[in-house]
């Protein structure tokens, strides 16, 4: 077990820096950048692989350990601690992973391959509670080859490793089961101290990358977006991490502060559950998707900062198809919903809440647009601190948030048909097989048109209406920069960002 004190740590990487902690010498400024970040402190936990419900636990994991794989701004999978993975043969079901061989752990000890495969296995062992990561992959035919080298197995052809690797593969040291406690990292930052609210980063000047900017970085979770903006606005925080389009509209531009985008962040998608009446019925999906105003929805919903949606599910990753908006067409939607049996009405409820900016209003709206069709919704906001835990994936009829992951992720854990969190019900043999068929493929472009076309019939059959996307708000002073601004989990690592100077 190399599980030690991060603290003592810390403690010991502070002492060096400063020669002797008893010598007399001039204060030095220190360059600290205070991040306010989605969170509830009620929810912190320091175990990387088993369930994270906090934005700021994310935030403070990718900043403490490495991960083999990255997305960069443009959702391309870039190297980290892996420099390279490689098919072994052409069947694409075994692959060489090559580490850096020059990554420590803040104790000193080298980062090695067996800490890697321990750690993978780790995370896979918590599929319950991670929605399945990594269940990819056959980790008991995977083995170590060498003290920075392994094979990984997959359990069938698998051409996306790199992108399966990326963002949440937080290495810690063998043996390190017990993370109720935080394990050693080997990431830019170590723990120096801290709270369930605040944790405070300090700089670790051994990390094999390029310096972070800052000496010192305070991730405080706070679950209230206005809150988090009124932070930034008080001086008390250098950013907030996804405010509403009202406090960007109102803050940004004026007292020092900026409005950071990143764009297509934002995806509130209407989630129907094909198996519960009456979303079983095609017709009833289709025209729930005419009947909504997407234009009215992302102007009202995030003020203008978005894009009208196409039902497409992820539409910032490098698959997505070039698909139109849908128009809207109310009279047509009549016509479907009364050829399904409701003629004289449909009375539904929706399920929504105010964890994410704009949630209750888009849930709001949507109801006095389906009420033009002839639909009776009922909006029932749900607390934040239980909506994911009884109406996510359980109520037939709600709003989602999502933002993370790329389609092949997402489609892995929700469109497969065993998918651990399908929660649309989606459940279709042939879009299965034509799934594994674009894993097989090799050719990355013709990959990448099958699985667009797989997002297309999603869109076409699905249950998801995703009505628009909005980009993510960050409110920072004007001294912050190299905030990230790519999709899905590139927003995570703030390592580069800067306060001042």
């Amino acid at each position: 077990m190399r599980l030690r004190s991060v603290l003592a740590a810390a403690c010991a990487i502070t002492l060096a820096a400063a020669g002797c902690a008893n010598e007399a010498a001039p204060a030095e400024e220190t360059a600290t950048l205070r991040y306010a970040a989605v969170g509830s402190p009620a929810a912190t936990t320091h175990d990387p692989h088993g369930r994270v419900a906090n934005e700021a636990d994310y935030l403070r994991f990718a900043m403490l350990y490495d991960v083999l794989t990255v997305p960069d701004e443009h959702g391309e999978i870039q190297p980290r601690l892996a420099e390279s993975w490689e098919p072994v043969d052409g069947d694409l079901t075994r692959w060489r992973i090559d580490l850096r061989d020059d990554a420590v752990f803040s104790d000193g000890s080298p980062v090695t391959a067996a800490d890697v495969l321990f750690s993978l296995r780790r995370i896979q062992g918590k599929g319950a509670e991670n929605n399945g990561r990594l269940s990819m992959f056959d980790l008991d035919a995977s083995t170590v080859t060498g003290e920075h080298g392994l094979e990984l197995a997959t359990v069938q052809p698998y051409a996306e490793v790199g992108a399966a690797l990326a963002a949440l593969t937080f290495v810690v040291p063998e043996g390190s089961d017990d993370l109720t406690e935080p394990a050693v990292g080997s990431g830019p930052f170590v723990l120096g101290d801290g709270d369930d609210t605040t944790a405070v980063l300090e700089r670790n000047d051994d990390w094999w990358g390029p310096e972070p900017r800052v000496d010192r970085l305070e991730i405080i979770a706070m679950a209230d977006p206005a809150a988090r903006a009124a932070a930034v606005a008080s001086g008390q925080a250098d950013v907030a991490g996804s405010v509403s389009p009202a406090a960007a509209g109102e803050h940004g531009g004026t007292g020092g502060l900026q409005v950071v985008h990143r764009p297509a962040a934002v995806n509130y998608p209407l989630v129907m559950d094909l198996g519960s009446e009456p979303f079983d019925d095609p017709g009833v999906r289709e025209a729930v998707k005419l009947a909504v105003d997407r234009e009215q929805l992302v102007e009202t919903v995030f003020l203008g900062h978005g894009q009208v949606g196409a039902d497409i599910v992820s539409p910032a990753d490098p698959s997505a198809p070039d698909a139109a908006p849908v128009d809207r067409d109310v009279e047509r939607a009549r016509e479907l919903l009364a050829d399904a049996g409701h003629g004289d009405g449909l009375s539904l409820t929706l399920h929504t809440t105010n964890s994410y900016p704009g949630m209750e209003e888009a849930a709001v709206l949507v109801a006095e647009q389906l009420q033009e069709a002839g639909v009776d919704v009922q909006v029932e906001v749900v607390p934040p601190d239980t909506y994911w835990a009884e109406v996510w994936n359980v109520e037939p009829f709600y709003l989602n948030s999502l933002g993370g992951s790329g389609f092949v992720d997402f489609a892995r854990m929700a469109l497969v048909s065993d998918g651990p969190i399908n929660e649309t019900g989606w459940n279709d043999e042939e879009w299965d097989a034509d799934f594994a068929e674009a894993l097989a493929t090799a050719d990355a472009d013709e990959r990448r048109d099958r699985l667009a076309g797989l997002q297309q019939r999603l869109a076409d059959e699905g249950g998801y209406v995703v009505w628009g996307t909005g980009d993510g708000l960050d409110l920072a002073t004007e001294a912050v920069s190299g905030l990230p601004t790519g999709p899905g989990f590139h927003r995570l690592f703030i390592d580069q960002a800067g306060v001042g100077g």
